[in-house]
């Protein structure tokens, strides 16, 4: 089987690092790739092969699947899916795994997920959308303590957290008239605030069935402590101690039945991730947003503990017949702590030469995932915001944070900022 990735970020070169791994898989090709996923092989021993075509070309994407044959395209960043790649691949007949245009809303724009929770007593935080300023602030000084998120995708920095009414008056200048996240800023969805502790699920769905994932938990913040900007995620880790397997499933029912059955009502044929955040409340589990891929690096932790055959996992998912699958997980721990440029998530440089990623995939039952990284004259060299996610297992979580924290410690680059407390808040 010939097997296409598009996406350049960790969770790509976690996607590829498990799917190579199948025995189907006879070759392997990634669009755009990085200097990670360039170094990673087949069983058969063949090199997973770069091909530099960004992830938002659709039609050059489509020509490269075509002259290669390939026989299944594996979709990671929400944008392409957001432009309808797996819809133009599925008029071409070509196998694609991901969700279509019109289930990729769902992340696309927050506001018609806002609103399909409501209308399908999905639990989630009491809300309002806008498109005038003046109409968001007055709701927003409502609510006082509140979270404004921009309609469309930002990268996942469209959200900010305001304690108060001035932050809030502050946020939605910022997105509506700053326009600091472009059009996507266009309208806003203003949140009530919500106390409690917030996981990640996922689900692998194939329009029918929903398979539910272990829980694990991202860490948003720049900064230990959960201080500091919003980023595209720092680290995490999985499982989380807050659900028990019986309060997973509770939860799953809660959200995942109604979800799929509105679906079925709204004509939507979800093939691919559904990624919830989820706030467990006092007054149980609600809906923060969701996401219509994996996360990152919530992949990184999910696949170093799958032992399922990711292959046939997708296959299966895109062909609709899921239901004969059962998700097999390993009973350690993951943990990922990402290393990220200085200064991320503002400006940062690039182009800082990397020391000690062979010593640390070479300790125990570890994996350094490439996100945002590049070759230059023979060196690996930064190349992004977030450049690597360490990723180690465990027999618990503690042993798999000092593993992962060890392996952090023997790579280095110019300006490298980490975080110091993933996967704290779970041994606390």
């Amino acid at each position: 089987m010939k097997v296409f990735v598009i996406g350049s970020g960790g969770r790509e070169h976690a996607l590829v690092w498990k799917l190579a791994q199948s025995p189907h898989v006879t070759e392997m090709w990634c669009a755009p790739g990085n200097a990670g996923i360039e170094q990673e092989h087949l069983r058969n021993g063949k090199k997973v092969l770069c091909a530099n075509i960004a992830a938002d070309d659709l039609e050059t994407l489509l020509a490269c699947a075509q002259m290669n044959k390939i026989d299944l395209t594996v979709v990671g960043p929400d944008n392409p899916l957001a432009l309808g790649i797996v819809d133009l691949f599925q008029a071409n007949d070509l196998k694609i795994w991901g969700v279509n245009q019109k289930a990729a809303q769902f992340e696309s724009s927050k506001v018609f997920s806002q609103r399909f929770m409501e209308k399908y007593g999905i639990p989630t935080a009491a809300a309002g959308t806008f498109t005038n300023v003046g109409a968001a602030k007055k709701f927003a000084a409502r609510l006082g303590r509140c979270v404004v998120k921009a309609d469309g995708l930002a990268l996942g920095k469209g959200v900010l957290i305001c304690a108060n009414a001035a932050e809030a008056e502050r946020a939605v200048d910022e997105i509506m008239v700053s326009k600091t996240f472009g059009s996507a800023g266009a309208r806003v969805v203003i949140q009530e605030f919500l106390e409690g502790i917030e996981v990640s699920m996922h689900a692998l769905c194939d329009g029918k069935t929903a398979k539910i994932f272990p829980t694990s938990q991202d860490h948003k913040r720049a900064l230990d402590g959960d201080l500091g900007l919003n980023t595209g995620g720092m680290g995490t880790y999985s499982p989380t101690p807050f659900l028990t397997d019986a309060q997973l499933a509770e939860t799953a029912r809660r959200v995942l039945e109604p979800f799929m059955r509105g679906c079925v009502e709204e004509g939507i044929d979800y093939r691919g991730i559904l990624y919830p955040g989820v706030m467990l409340t006092k007054d149980g589990p609600k809906i923060l947003e969701f996401n219509a891929r994996f996360g990152d690096p919530e992949t990184q932790v999910y696949l170093t503990r799958l032992e399922n055959d990711l292959v046939e996992l997708l296959d299966a998912s895109a062909s609709g017949t899921l239901g004969k699958m059962e998700l097999k997980w390993s009973p350690q721990a993951s943990v990922c702590v990402v290393m990220a440029s200085g200064g991320y998530p503002g400006n940062y440089a690039k182009a800082k030469v990397i020391d000690g990623i062979d010593a640390a995939n070479a300790l125990p039952q570890t994996k350094v995932f490439h996100a945002g990284t590049a070759l230059k004259d023979g060196q690996i060299v930064t190349a992004g915001g977030r450049v690597l996610g360490v990723t180690a297992l465990g027999n618990d979580l503690k042993l798999a944070q000092a593993a992962a924290y060890s392996a952090v410690e023997k790579i280095h680059f110019e300006g490298a900022q980490f975080r110091r407390d993933i996967a704290a808040k779970a041994m606390a």
